[in-house]
This record gives C-alpha cells, structure tokens and sequence, in this order.
C-alpha cells in the first residue's frame, strides 16, 4: 500500500513493475541514499547479492528510517513497493533469492494468502501506530469530540448527516486506507469477530453512509497528508497517528470502539541464506534498543515497540482496542471490492492520451495494452483493484496536433462489462500520427470535467512522450486553469514517457496539485495501474 509523490505536491499496495515512482523530483531520494550507502531500488529489480548487505523488500511508509539505519552497523538495500504486489511476490516465491527480508507496515493481507506463511521466518515488531481520524480543531469543538472521544458508529452517524469531510488513502494502494476500511467495517458490523464475506455485504449498506463524505482520496498515506494540507474545505483526515501527529491544528478521535494498528514487523525470509540471517537478527536488535526506540517515538511520532520505553504524553493514556481483521483472503479483497464498487464516491478519470507521430510503434502498442489492463485483463489482486469500476466514468481524449473527439464510457453498477468491451474496442483503434499539442488536450479536459457531475471524485491523467509543438502554451493553460472554480479544479496526473519535458510536466503537476508519475525507464502499464490508487 506508496511512496510519497514528486513533484508539486509532496507526497501500499501500488504497482510492480514501477518504482521509481512517485517522486518530488524524478529520483526523490537518491541523492540522500547514495550519500549514506544506501539505495532505495525499483521493485523487482535486484543488484547483485553482496554477502555484507541485507536485501529489504519495503512499502514506502519506513522510508522515513533510511538516514539512521546508517548508524546500525548493518548495510542496508532496500528496494520499495506496495503491499498488495510485494505480498502477491512474496506468496508467489519472487521474493527468494533477491531479497533477505521483508519491511511493511503490516504483515496482515500477506498472511492471508495462500502459501505466504512458509515463505516467512522470524518478524521482529518495530513500532506502531494506529489509524485514526483527524479533525480540524474548530470541527472536532463543533461535534463535540473536542476530548478525541467518539464511536465509529457516531463518527459514521455524523458522515450520514454531512456535518463534517474527509479524505483517506485507497485501501487498494495504501496500507493505511485498508486499516482505516477494516476498522470502520468490523465496528460498524458489530460482529465481534473477523469479517467474513457475508458480513461484508451485510455493513456495505453503512459504509456507503460513512463514505458519502469522503472528499479526498490518494495512493499513499504521504501524499494524502500532504494533499489535505494544501487543499481547503476538507474537515478531516484518516491516517496513521504517526502521520496526524505531524500535522497542524489537527484534534486527533480514538474510537473508543477499535482501531487497526500498523505494527511495521522486519521480517526475515525463510529463504534467506544464514550469513543473512545474522544480518537481520543484528539489525532487528538495533532497531529495538531503548535509544533507537526513543529516537524513532520523536522523530517519527510512532509508538514504541518495546516495553522499557514509556510512550510520550502526546499519545494519551487510554488503552487501544485492536479491532479483528479478517482472517480469509476472499473476506479482505471483498471488502476492498465495495468499497471501490458500492461505497466510496463514484469517480470521473479523464485520460489525456498522446497519439502523436512520435508514439507510432512500440509506444503506441504500449498505450492500447495499458488501457486494455485496465478493463481487467490484468489478474494479479493489484491490478484487478486498479481496473476501471462500476459506477465510474472513464473519458478517453486523444491529441496530437489537434485534439481528437473525446469519448466518455459510463461503467454502470453491477455490470460493467459491456463499458469495458467498449474501452477494449477503443484502445485498440488507437493510431499515432500528427505533432503535439499538448495544452489544447489538456484544456479539452478541463472543459470535458465541468460538464461531468460535480459529486463525482474528478481527476485527469495526462500522458506524452514530447515536447509540446502545436496549439497552446504552458502559459495559456495556467490562465484558463486559474479562472475555473476552486471546487472544479480537477488535479492532473502526469506520466512521463519517451522524451517528455520533466521541468514542465513538473510545473503541471504543481500548478494542479497532482504528481508526475516516471514510465521513461520502466513500465507505462504499471505507471497507469498506480495512478489508479489516486483516483
């Protein structure tokens, strides 16, 4: 569940192929790493086994440990992904031999799937940090909750009534999100006891309720914070403690009904060869001395994981009550499926495509099978999460010199299939041909957006492999752009491809509040697919 995004607006379970992912500038931390013998790698790519190294397969949210595993005595590769595709590696056997040790913030959704346990040794719990929600302070007086007291059932109650908003992560893409959705469902469902399918269906119904007031989403816990600082109008947010903590005139509510906690275990695979073995045991040792301990709880704001060490005054006192998760695989992907399906606000995804003469060939033919992964083709848990859903509409329009007629697909609930045929059919009479005009297809779907439903969660992704040549400028968008509504300023998300100018899909992205998502040296389909967790 990613790392925070490049680019304007800083910012698990994301996409494989791609990481480099989101990054302020195009390789965010590579300087940083390379300074402290470190190095942060695309998933599944593997440097050669260095018998002094530990390999560390890890979702985004530890990056913030990097600079002091400088100081543990162990060198440390860690190459970042999502939880669902790190898990689905792990389960699958990719993981043996390119890597010695696992780093997520939660070991819950791998322990699901079949075949994953043997795969596992020893996992060492780090530190913790619940999910909670976080109100605006004036918000939090106005419900009464000023004392960070409340129910699900009220919090839900109060959603149902539209008093309040807020924005939460993917639980496709973010662990964070899926705690936050495990933790709403179990207390909402008052079962008892782990979720199964049939319970799922039975709380969707309250979920609905409780997600009618979403207003922000995103792919990882990061940029979501991020995004709800810079974004007015959004009450609250729902994300680590570690994260709410860091923020400003934030009331931080613990359920007194449950919470979901992230306990960031370091795990050792069972395939790892024993000179590793005492790699990872010198390492998770570290980590949990008192001093490490403490260093993490203030700079972090994460919650020791070791009795010696008291947790500061800035956590309370009240006990947590960890709320079931789900103790089947198919309980937890049907759970995440009505949220996308039933109960999150429905989206608008506008796709800027460029189809100009530079895109002809492999390019063109990489574009037709992204979009068709999208209708579904792909089958891992990732990327049918990341598949257009029901009740969404998807506009597709092409340009190059000139803007092509857009063509809008509205995916209805329940049975999506004829739309998806449709969007197969579409893709694969894309041609390349013509020069770039970048802009013009950009401002098309700002117009495109304003006449689509102002209740839908809106957002653009726009694709190009070039250099703008035609029609209007960087300049000219920026003007249109800052006189549409504050409330129908759709973010853009970009994706660079073949020779796109950086510096300036940088300054879209910034201009719109989005991010720039790398496909130059990596995967477009997987760049698409993670985009997804951000719309």
């Amino acid at each position: 569940m990613t790392a925070r995004p490049p680019g304007p607006v800083p910012g698990q379970m994301a996409a494989r192929p791609l990481r480099p992912v989101l990054r302020r500038v195009l390789r965010p931390v590579l300087a940083l790493t390379l300074a402290l013998g470190l190095s942060s790698c695309a998933s599944g790519q593997s440097a050669g086994d260095d018998p002094e190294v530990l390999r560390v397969l890890a979702g985004s949210e530890v990056k913030d440990l990097e600079p002091m595993l400088a100081r543990s005595g162990v060198k440390v590769k860690i190459s970042y992904t999502g939880t669902l595709d790190g898990a689905e590696q792990v389960a699958g056997g990719g993981a043996d031999g390119r890597y010695d040790a696992l780093w997520f913030s939660s070991n819950r959704y791998l322990s699901l799937i079949d075949g994953a346990s043997a795969r596992l040794s020893t996992q060492t719990k780090i530190m913790v940090s619940p999910v909670l929600l976080g109100l605006r302070t004036a918000k939090a007086r106005e419900l009464g909750w000023q004392d960070g007291k409340a129910t699900w059932e009220q919090i839900a109650g109060a959603a149902r009534q539209g008093r309040f908003t807020f924005g939460m992560a993917n639980p496709a893409s973010s662990n964070s999100g899926f705690s936050a959705l495990v933790g709403v469902a179990a207390a909402l469902s008052d079962a008892g006891e782990a979720l199964d399918a049939g319970q799922v269906s039975a709380v969707t119904p309250k979920l609905k309720e409780f997600f009618s007031a979403q207003r922000l989403t995103a792919g990882s816990s990061g940029w979501l914070a991020d995004a709800y600082a810079r974004q007015g109008g959004v009450d609250g947010i729902v994300n680590y403690e570690s994260v709410l903590l860091g923020m400003k005139d934030l009331t931080l509510v613990y359920p007194s009904d449950g919470v979901v906690t992230a306990d960031y275990p370091l795990t050792l695979l069972a395939s790892a060869p024993p000179h590793k073995r005492e790699l990872y045991g010198k390492l998770a040792a570290w980590l949990r001395t008192p001093d490490v301990q403490r260093e993490i709880m203030a700079s972090t704001h994460r919650r020791p994981a070791v009795p010696e060490v008291r947790p500061g005054p800035e956590f309370g006192s009240a006990p947590l009550l960890e709320l079931p998760f789900p103790n089947r695989r198919a309980a937890a992907d049907r759970l995440i499926t009505a949220y996308l399906d039933e109960a999150r606000t429905p989206a608008h995804a506008l796709f800027v495509l460029d189809t100009s003469g530079s895109m002809s060939g492999e390019r063109i033919e990489a574009l037709r099978q992204t979009l068709v992964m999208l209708t579904g083709a792909d089958r891992s848990a990732s990327g049918t999460f990341s598949r257009f859903r029901s009740r969404e509409t998807v506009t597709m329009i092409p340009f190059s010199d000139r803007v092509g007629t857009p063509r809008t697909f509205t995916l209805p609930a329940g049975d999506p299939g004829p739309a998806l045929e449709e969007i197969r059919g579409y893709a694969g009479g894309l041609g390349a041909d013509g020069g770039t005009a970048i802009y013009d297809g950009l401002r098309a779907a700002y117009v495109q957006s304003l006449q689509g439903d102002p209740d839908h969660y809106t957002s653009i992704v726009l694709m190009t492999d070039g250099d703008n040549t035609d029609g209007a400028s960087l300049e000219d968008f920026e003007s249109l752009y800052r006189m549409l509504p504050e409330s129908r300023r759709a973010r853009t998300f970009v994706v660079l491809f073949g020779e796109s100018d950086a510096a300036e899909m940088n300054k879209v992205a910034a201009l719109t509040g989005g991010a720039v998502f790398d496909a130059r040296d990596s995967s477009l389909a997987a760049a698409f697919k993670e985009i997804r967790g951000y719309q």
